[in-house]
């Protein structure tokens, strides 16, 4: 039995729980939640106790450490990512990562990678809302290798956004047009995907990405588009919610325990 954690305890961090509950990963035991905000990670820990299971709430990464988890899922932010890795990946503790963005800073990724290699952990990048990971990491393999990622989001999305303006409540507009580098710091929480997909290609630097505004439009629709001399694919998804990103959560640890690897 593998232990986990967890950091940021929303709603996709409640999708790997209710995974746990519902028998989805019996390799793994949950020991302990942690967030910022007690009420949340409160509830995680009353909803394993209405079915006899036991975790902690943590109130700090520290205590959370402690309980020596194989494995910590991160579903909370950017920021809060590189505020754990390098503690974490030393505590000998792998991670299933959501927020990808924190790798547009390359020097970042570049000392992670270091560090769990030295510690003989992994950080697991789970596909959130986009897909065609080994696509694209198989096209960027055989040379000569373009990328493109192309975001839809409604205008409720991004109405407190920095680019948001008056006219995208009516008219359709691109509303951002850059790196995959460039669009996380933008949007620090909201083009994650186009991180992972850049880091699963062509990089941050080379990964062209565009935002579209469309007035009316629920959800969002990532598109990634890859091309080579012999290669061209293009993967589609359409979510009407974020929770596809908590079920690739679930997704990733089931395919840690696997003798399948997908």
């Amino acid at each position: 039995m593998k232990k986990i954690a967890i950091v940021g305890c929303g709603r996709l961090a409640e999708i790997v729980v209710d995974a746990l509950i519902a028998g989805l990963l019996p390799e793994y035991e949950l020991v302990g939640v942690y967030s910022r905000t007690a009420s949340k990670t409160n509830y995680l820990v009353a909803k394993m106790k209405q079915q006899g299971k036991t975790c902690v709430a943590c109130a700090s990464l520290e205590e959370l450490l402690s309980l020596t988890p194989h494995y910590l899922v991160e579903t909370a932010s950017p920021a809060a990512m590189k505020e754990i890795a390098l503690k974490t990946l030393k505590n000998g503790t792998s991670i299933v990562t959501l927020s990808i963005g924190a790798f547009a800073d390359t020097a970042f990724y570049q000392e992670v990678k270091e560090v769990a290699k030295a510690n003989n952990t992994r950080v697991y990048i789970a596909s959130g809302a986009t897909g065609g990971f080994d696509v694209l990491r198989t096209a960027t393999l055989m040379g000569n290798a373009s990328a493109r990622f192309f975001n839809e989001k409604g205008v409720n999305a991004l109405r407190r956004s920095a680019v948001y303006s008056p006219i995208m409540e009516t008219e359709k507009r691109v509303v951002f047009s850059g790196t995959a580098r460039e669009a996380i710091a933008v949007f620090p929480t909201g083009l994650n995907v186009s991180v992972a997909a850049s880091l699963a290609s062509v990089g941050p630097e080379e990964m062209h990405v565009t935002m579209q505004s469309t007035p009316g439009f629920r959800g969002d629709t990532q598109r990634v588009e890859i091309k080579n001399d012999q290669v061209h694919a293009v993967v589609d998804v359409y979510s009407a919610t974020p929770e596809i990103a908590g079920w690739s959560v679930v997704s990733t640890l089931i395919n840690i325990a696997s003798p399948i690897v997908f």
